[in-house]
């Protein structure tokens, strides 16, 4: 956006006896795009501003168009007219941004390259020497609000404890900016994003459940509750997610036409005995212990099932599948998914970092003491 305002791209426009202000032609944005390497050809460019108008990144100045379009119209920038969206995430992560350019642009700064256990890890800071400095700067008010803020850049993934193992604490623990603000981005990345959107609006965790048996076409999956008791859950091999509407659809890999058994209710009850909050989780002497789990996928899935969201929990373990061999067990909360602190997240989200991963799956649980 700032490089289009230098080069004069985006500027007044009148059409049809009306002025638009900040606005630029889509046409001439794709051949700017090609001009400056950010694209290598038309398709990719308009594909590129599609993902920016899908982010309320853009929009058509009169919203009449949704798709963006290779042609004679005129687009803005939402930043440039007041539109765009500010979200909780959207802030978090700008506020982010704010303070790592304030901490890289300053002598004598916190961040460094340190050393724990031999590893040597950028950006670098403890967590009691970034309270001090967001108090000094006038960042926060008291050492409270600092570790609320913190907490809050952590769990939305900028910053994070350097093997990932603790959240945020007033203390001498080490964490670093995981986001480096300062690397130059191509727009091209945008294209290499994994969509969730399917999964994540999936009423249910299609990858976790495994076949009864392995006969092509038979699509019956096991499910197995705390009680022992045996449901079949029509589901869909990790390779090809079919989501239909509605919160009790089941899934289907092939057509829904065909025969298929009983489909039990998609969310049944949760297997918790009672709700139970991150921050008992993380208290000082709280009784859960944490294990760490690699499981590796076979050819339909990891074998277990995820629910609930802040945290999430295994809600049911398939006993002939790799999460069972591996050790995870129901009632497990979910801590980490390859090396990704994710406490925070609700169930979608967490399936949809666990089907766009890779085969062999680590993940930290905690469980509780007997």
């Amino acid at each position: 956006r700032l490089r289009l305002h230098d080069g004069k791209l985006i500027k007044d426009r009148r059409y049809h006896l009306r002025t638009y202000p900040n606005c630029f032609v889509a046409k001439e944005l794709t051949d700017w795009l090609i001009d400056h390497k950010e694209a290598p050809d038309r398709e990719t460019g308009i594909r590129l501003m599609q993902k920016l108008m899908d982010h309320y990144i853009i929009h058509h100045v009169c919203d009449e168009h949704s798709d963006y379009k290779d042609a004679k119209l005129l687009y803005r920038f939402r930043k440039d007219d007041g539109t765009f969206p500010l979200s909780k995430d959207v802030k978090v992560f700008m506020r982010g941004q704010s303070l790592y350019e304030k901490l890289v642009s300053v002598e004598e700064s916190i961040l460094k390259v340190r050393e724990e256990n031999s590893v040597k890890y950028q950006r670098t800071f403890l967590g009691c020497e970034m309270i001090d400095w967001l108090i000094q700067e006038g960042e926060a008010e008291n050492r409270k609000e600092a570790v609320e803020l913190g907490r809050a850049l952590l769990e939305h993934g900028i910053i994070q404890h350097v093997s990932n193992r603790h959240h945020f604490f007033d203390s001498d623990i080490l964490y670093q900016f995981w986001i480096n603000f300062r690397r130059r981005r191509r727009l091209t990345e945008l294209l290499n994003e994994n969509s969730s959107r399917a999964l994540s609006e999936s009423p249910d965790s299609p990858f976790c459940l495994r076949k009864l048996n392995p006969e092509p076409g038979n699509t019956s999956f096991l499910s197995v509750q705390t009680n022992k008791e045996i449901k079949i859950v029509s589901a869909v091999r990790r390779s090809s997610i079919t989501s239909l509407a509605g919160n009790s659809s089941p899934y289907f890999s092939t057509t829904p036409a065909l025969a298929f058994p009983p489909v039990a209710e998609c969310n049944p009850k949760s297997v918790l005995k009672r709700p139970v909050t991150t921050e008992e989780l993380l208290s000082p002497g709280a009784p859960y212990i944490k294990k760490t789990l690699t499981i590796v996928g076979d050819a339909v899935g990891w074998g277990f099932v995820v629910r609930g969201g802040r945290p999430c929990h295994i809600q049911a373990v398939d006993p002939g599948g790799p999460a069972a061999a591996a050790g995870m067990k129901v009632c497990q909360f979910v801590f980490s998914v390859n090396g990704m602190y994710v406490l925070h997240l609700d169930y979608q989200t967490i399936s949809s970092l666990i089907m766009t991963g890779p085969r062999t799956l680590v993940m930290e649980v905690m469980e509780a003491i007997e």
